[in-house]
């Protein structure tokens, strides 16, 4: 039984001339739905999977992404538009504010990839990371076949690029003071400026941040050491300068989160020579290993880094931890989280965060290290061995509020600074703002509204006193601003709108559905192909079936006490080649955050697709 792809249905195409495109201007192609939003991590390693994908199908296949918001920032276009020209994609994109698509599509997360054929039959649907090979082994096994019969019409897709810019900023995403001492090195700049979205650096003065002095890198996305103007970034965010005896003695003076690339690395300011510090280039999945030598482990998306008790803490956005970097033994590590996205305090080990990005540590409060958890919309901090939130309530739930810490709400922040006095600015990136918690009196307060996304924030000294450097990376420039008291908002409590799933209380079984592509089989060498998780927030609104194992079905007894709450479900499969003498191993992975709203007439089995072909 086939079925036919529901119709397209936005507000806003970008990236073709034809502003009102349905099902039927695709007829004849293959089409890729990409489900996504722009805050979404998991969203941007597919974009950077899909590239060569695109590139090598590009006479037959069309991808479309179908951004589907779960902020209320991101239903704007502008917002939208800013994440296009942030991550570089080339093909089509429809804006669904409504989730009007997502809901027409049967979408459970993101990302999600739904394959359609040159008829407009849905073929295939894809859950999760880890898919291009099994997109390709699929698109490869099946144009023989629309060829033949006529239905595949090779030729141009609809894209249609922008026109080019001359920012000399490109959305950038963080800003580091550089130390007094370094600054001779860099052209007397003041400002070390990460340029995510032309992967490169920039430096800059404070007193003129309109103003270019040095750019570092080549500014062509890829992953390449070497000299200042050869070497290749991907989207990278974090930067931390060395003290100057430590410098000497590993032979770089400053450190970057290359991003996209999955990787750190290091710059030498006095030879103007980047090289790999950790990573190797491939991004961490699950059951890789986690401790080791830094140039071989893998890491995931790292988005911020900072110098904390003598090593190096890394936000590794990706895949919802905390990593530490042992400078001296070169090792990496664990230092905090479990890989299970979410809002949970506790023992280090045992918590849970979503999407990590800034981390500060404190110079007031030693011994403390400030986190902001992107995705919970968070302010929080570690602290001899244990996680504690200041501001957030989970991964549903934001706003702009002000007030007590327990009532302030903030949306998607990306960055913070440590004020002198110890208090803490918040890079409120989706609410446009500027936000200070003060620990002393344990509340919030607005400084500075209607920026553009501003995704990070420091505190720098001049003759005037201390002043704010803000990355407004959507209006790609970097504002100075005074530190002002700050004022309170009174906004609204906002939730994401998302299509709850109405389950019956009691008994109810998860069947997750993972086919091996075309000419690969379930990779079974070295033990199971699969490995579920399934947890729920809160806790206790899973009474069992919890934990993790390897069947695709899971039977699970939901808490009838509580009506509402969010299923956790995180699936892993491997498959690997048929016929090659070394099969070649591939790895597809999603985390399914799923709300549930217990009804007596709801569903008992929760079907869901890793990855498989339907009709």
């Amino acid at each position: 039984m086939t079925l036919k792809a529901p119709e397209l249905i936005g507000d806003t195409w970008f990236g073709t001339e034809n502003s009102h495109l349905g099902i039927e201007d695709f007829k004849g192609r293959f089409l890729l739905l990409d489900f996504w939003t722009l805050c979404c991590v998991n969203c941007h390693h597919v974009l950077a999977e899909l590239r060569g994908v695109e590139e090598k199908f590009k006479d037959v296949l069309t991808v479309v992404g179908v951004h589907s918001p779960k902020f209320e920032h991101e239903k704007l276009p502008e917002s939208v538009a800013a994440a296009i020209s942030r991550h570089g994609i080339e093909h089509p994109v429809l804006n669904d504010p409504n989730m009007a698509t997502w809901n027409s599509y049967g979408v459970r997360a993101w990302p999600t990839l739904v394959l359609v054929d040159p008829r407009g039959d849905i073929i295939a649907t894809y859950s999760g990371e880890g898919h291009a090979h099994a997109i390709s082994a699929q698109l490869e096994a099946l144009i023989p076949e629309y060829v033949d019969s006529g239905e595949l019409v090779p030729g141009a897709g609809l894209y249609k690029s922008p026109e080019p810019t001359n920012f000399f900023l490109k959305q950038p995403g963080k800003v580091t003071e550089i130390p007094d001492h370094y600054r001779h090195l860099l052209g007397g700049a003041d400002l070390f400026v990460s340029n995510s979205g032309g992967h490169d650096f920039v430096t800059l003065s404070s007193e003129q941040p309109g103003k270019p002095i040095l750019r570092l890198g080549s500014g062509v996305r890829g992953n390449l050491d070497g000299s200042f103007e050869q070497a290749k970034f991907a989207e990278p965010y974090g930067a931390v300068f060395l003290d100057q005896d430590l410098a000497a003695e590993l032979g770089v003076h400053l450190l970057v989160a290359d991003t996209a690339n999955h990787l750190i690395r290091g710059l030498n300011l006095e030879t103007r020579v980047v090289t790999t510090i950790a990573g190797t280039g491939a991004q961490w999945m699950q059951k890789d290993p986690t401790s080791g030598d830094a140039r071989e482990i893998n890491i995931s998306t790292p988005w911020d880094i900072e110098f904390f008790q003598g090593h190096l803490t890394i936000a590794m956005a990706g895949e919802h931890r905390i990593w530490k970097y042992d400078f001296y033994a070169k090792t990496l590590d664990i230092f905090a989280g479990t890989t299970n996205e979410g809002l949970v305090d506790g023992p280090s080990d045992q918590a849970w965060f979503a999407q990590p990005s800034g981390i500060v540590s404190s110079k007031v409060d030693p011994g403390k290290l400030w986190i902001i958890d992107a995705e919970t919309s968070a302010l929080r901090f570690w602290q001899d061995s244990q996680i504690e939130s200041v501001v957030g309530r989970g991964l549903f739930d934001f706003g702009h509020a002000d007030g007590s810490a327990q009532e302030a709400l903030f949306q998607h922040p990306l960055g913070l600074a440590e004020l002198p006095d110890g208090d803490l600015l918040v890079a409120d990136t989706y609410n446009r703002a500027i936000r200070r918690y003060s620990p002393s009196t344990n509340t919030v307060s607005t400084v500075a509204r209607g920026l553009s996304e501003p995704s990070d924030v420091e505190v720098i000294s001049t003759v005037n006193g201390p002043r704010l450097v803000v990355v407004e990376t959507a209006a790609n420039r970097i504002t100075i601003l005074p530190v002002e008291v700050g004022d309170l908002v009174q906004g609204e409590a906002m939730r994401t709108v998302r299509q709850v799933l109405e389950v019956a209380p009691g008994a109810a079984t998860i069947e997750i559905t993972f086919n091996a592509p075309p000419g690969q089989k379930l990779d079974d060498r070295y033990g199971p192909s699969t490995y579920v998780v399934v947890s729920s927030t809160p806790k206790e609104f899973l009474l069992s079936g919890g934990g993790s194992g390897n069947d695709l079905i899971r039977e699970i007894t939901l808490n009838h006490e509580i009506t509402e709450g969010v299923l956790h479900i995180a699936a892993k499969g491997a498959s690997c080649d048929e016929a090659a003498a070394e099969a070649q191993c591939h790895i597809h992975q999603q985390d399914w955050g799923i709300p549930i709203q217990l009804s007596v007439g709801g569903v008992s089995v929760i079907e869901l697709v890793l990855s498989g072909a339907r009709g």
